[in-house]
């Protein structure tokens, strides 16, 4: 069975920074999508970042330049790194992640950041950034 289980988040001030992981099991697939997810309440599920198992990225328009997704091939981790934090990043995050079964050699935005691709999910790490 494939958990997913997130870490990292906290409260910080604007401007600041925090790191989520997303620690994978039960994975056996060589191949993957995975991704991180925020909500916010009262507000729908977007995509963040994603990528793939060969390193490919896509990120929202939103956080680039401030956000940076990795991963940890080995043991099927899955980070976070969040700088420059606003007031509207607040929410709840979470990790996802599906089976790679695509030949392209591209990652799109429009597969990375679409949470209709994703089979698995973990429960979410509350992040708060106040002004």
């Amino acid at each position: 069975q494939v958990q997913l289980a997130e870490s990292g988040g906290g409260s910080v001030q604007s401007g600041g920074s925090l790191r989520l992981s997303c620690a994978v099991t039960g994975y056996t697939d060589s191949r993957y999508l995975m991704a991180w997810f925020r909500q916010a309440p009262g507000q729908e599920r977007e995509g963040v970042a994603g990528i793939d198992s060969y390193g490919r990225t896509d990120y929202a328009e939103s956080v680039k330049g401030r956000f940076t997704i990795s991963h940890d091939n080995a043991k099927i981790t899955l980070y976070l790194l969040m700088n420059s934090l606003e007031p509207e990043d607040t929410g709840m995050y979470y990790c996802a992640a599906v089976n790679d079964a695509r030949s392209e050699s591209s990652l799109p935005p429009w597969l990375a950041l679409n949470q209709h691709t994703y089979s698995y999910w973990g429960q979410g790490t509350q992040v708060t950034v106040s002004s």
